[in-house]
C-alpha cells in the first residue's frame, strides 16, 4: 500500500524525476536503489521506490533496469521523466554511452545533474591518555574514512589538525620503544609528518570545511537547483578569494604555528639534488623522478606546487558538474526563483521551455499577467514570496490559467540535486538483510525496504483498508495457521 501510495502520488503530479544509486549486499548483490523525486500537495517528495537486483553492470544494462523498473510500476517515463541523479561514475554519467545519455534517448526530457594505527588497543589507550594529558576533558576519536560519506573526511581532518602535537607525542613515545614492528611504523608515520603534510592538512581543512557546508545544503531533500546554483557560485567565489596573497600568508602563518607546536624546525634544509641524466637535458621532464627535487617545506614552493593546484581541481570539478550543457536549465530555474534579481526574466525562461517544449507564445502572455498579477496581490498586503516552492503554491490555484508556467515550475523542483536518499538507503538494506537473512528474495527485500525507508508511510496506514485490501485478493479469506 505504501508503494501504491507512492506511484498515485507521482501519477498525479505528471512530472517527476529518477534517482539511483548501487550498493553490494551480504550475498555479494548488487542491488540498485531508485528514488522519485516529484511534487506534490504544496511539497518536494523524495520517495524511496524500489531496490531492484542488477545482474549486468554496464551501461546498457543498467538503461534497461531502471527503465523495467519505471514500467513495471506503470510510471510514464517518456513524457513525464524529466530528471535524473545518478552519482559521478562513467558507467552512469558518462557523456556519449553512459546511463543518462542511453535513458535520454528513450525520454528526451530527462536531463542529467550531477586511522588505522591509532585503533589498535594498545596505541589507542596510549592516545586517550595523551590527550588527557595535553588538553584534558574527553578524548578525542580519529573517524575512519567512508566511501558513501563525504563529510567523514573534514571530520577526520579537523580532529587530526586540533589533535596534531598529540599524534606526534604518541608516535614518538612509540618509536622509541623495543617493540619492532610498532615502533618501525610509528617512525615511519613520524617521517612522513613534516611541514608539508601540515600545509596540506590546513588547506585541506579549510577547502573541506567550506564544502561540506555545501554538500550538507546538496542532501536537504527541499533544496531547489536554484539554491544549489546559489551554493555553487559561492564556494567558487570563496575559492578564488583564497587564492590571494594575502590569505595565503595568514594560512602558512597558522602552519608555522602548528609546526612550531609539534616542535618541528623551519628552518630549511638544503637536500643532495640528484644528477640529471645527460639524454635528458633538453626535454621537459613531467614524471614523479622530477617532481622529487622540489622542496614543499618552503612556503612559496608549497604555494606553487600544492596549494593552488588543489584549489584549481576543487574549483574545475565544481564547474564541471555545473557545466555549460546544464547552463540554461540551471538560469531558466533561477529566474523561476522570487529571490532572483532575474525572476520572470523572458530570455532565461524561454531557452528553458524550449528544452522541455513548452509553448513559448502562451508562456510570454502568462509571464505578463502573473507579474500584474504578482503586483496586486502584495500592494494588497500579500507577504512577498521568497522560494521556488512558494511561488509553486502561489500557482497551484491558478494551474489552470498559467498552464505553461506551472508546469515549468514543477519541473524546476523535482529536478534532483543529489542521491542522498539512495545512500540513506544502504543502510536500510544492511539492516534488513544482515547475517540471518542472507537468502532473502529480491521480491521481499524490496518490499521490506520501502517499509523501513518510507517508515513514516508506513506507520500512517489505514489498517481497515489493509485487511479489505487483502480480503478482496484472496478467494480463501481463511487465516491457515498450518
Amino acid at each position: 500500500m505504501v508503494q501504491l501510495d507512492i506511484i498515485k502520488e507521482v501519477k498525479q503530479s505528471e512530472v517527476f524525476s529518477i534517482i539511483a544509486d548501487e550498493t553490494k549486499d551480504l550475498q555479494k548483490k548488487e542491488q540498485m536503489s531508485f528514488v522519485v523525486r516529484y511534487y506534490y500537495n504544496g511539497t518536494i517528495n523524495e520517495s524511496f521506490l524500489d531496490f531492484v537486483n542488477a545482474e549486468q553492470l554496464d551501461a546498457a544494462g543498467l538503461s534497461r533496469l531502471t527503465i523495467k523498473c519505471l514500467e513495471k510500476h506503470g510510471l510514464e517515463y517518456r513524457s513525464n521523466l524529466v530528471g535524473q541523479g545518478y552519482d559521478g561514475t562513467a558507467v552512469m554519467s558518462g557523456k556519449h554511452s553512459g546511463v543518462c545519455t542511453r535513458i535520454q534517448e528513450e525520454a528526451k526530457y530527462a536531463f542529467y545533474k550531477l586511522h588505522d594505527f591509532l585503533s589498535g588497543s594498545y596505541v589507542h589507550t596510549k592516545w586517550h591518555d595523551i590527550q588527557k594529558e595535553m588538553y584534558g576533558g574527553q578524548p578525542r576519536e580519529m573517524p575512519s574514512l567512508i566511501d558513501t560519506r563525504w563529510a567523514c573526511r573534514y571530520s577526520a581532518c579537523r580532529n587530526m589538525l586540533d589533535r596534531l602535537p598529540a599524534v606526534y607525542r604518541v608516535l614518538q613515545q612509540i618509536g622509541q620503544e623495543k617493540d619492532g614492528d610498532r615502533a618501525t611504523d610509528a617512525r615511519g608515520l613520524l617521517a612522513q609528518l613534516d611541514v608539508s603534510f601540515i600545509g596540506v592538512l590546513v588547506t585541506f581543512n579549510k577547502v573541506l570545511g567550506q564544502s561540506k557546508f555545501l554538500s550538507d545544503m546538496l542532501q536537504s531533500p527541499s533544496l531547489d537547483l536554484a539554491a544549489a546554483v546559489t551554493l555553487v557560485e559561492s564556494l567558487l567565489d570563496t575559492l578564488e578569494q583564497y587564492r590571494s596573497e594575502a590569505y595565503f600568508e595568514a594560512l602558512w602563518k597558522e602552519v608555522e604555528e602548528m609546526a612550531v607546536k609539534c616542535d618541528l624546525s623551519l628552518e630549511k634544509t638544503e637536500k643532495r639534488q640528484p644528477k640529471m641524466n645527460t639524454r635528458l637535458c633538453d626535454y621537459i621532464i613531467t614524471a614523479p623522478s622530477g617532481e622529487r627535487r622540489v622542496n614543499k617545506d618552503d612556503g612559496e614552493s608549497f604555494k606553487r606546487h600544492v596549494y593552488y593546484p588543489v584549489l584549481d581541481s576543487m574549483a574545475g570539478e565544481l564547474q564541471r558538474r555545473f557545466s555549460k550543457p546544464n547552463c540554461k536549465i540551471m538560469k531558466g530555474i533561477q529566474a523561476l526563483h522570487p529571490q532572483s534579481v532575474t525572476f520572470l526574466q523572458e530570455e532565461a525562461l524561454f531557452s528553458f521551455a524550449k528544452i522541455f517544449d513548452s509553448n513559448v507564445e502562451d508562456l510570454s502572455n502568462e509571464l505578463y499577467q502573473i507579474k500584474r498579477v504578482l503586483d496586486r496581490k502584495e500592494k494588497s498586503g500579500m507577504q512577498r514570496l521568497i522560494t521556488l516552492l512558494e511561488f509553486v503554491a502561489f500557482l497551484e490555484p491558478f494551474k489552470e490559467v498559467f498552464h505553461e508556467l506551472f508546469r515549468l515550475c514543477k519541473i524546476a523542483v523535482v529536478i534532483p540535486v543529489s542521491s542522498a536518499l539512495c545512500e540513506r538507503s544502504f543502510s536500510a538494506l544492511a539492516l534488513i538483510k544482515n547475517h540471518l537473512r542472507t537468502t532473502m528474495g529480491d521480491a521481499r527485500l524490496s518490499h521490506l525496504g520501502v517499509l523501513s525507508v518510507e517508515s513514516r508511510r508506513a506507520r500512517s496506514l489505514d489498517l481497515d483498508e489493509f485487511v479489505r485490501r487483502f480480503s478482496s485478493k484472496r478467494s480463501n479469506r481463511r487465516i491457515l495457521l498450518f
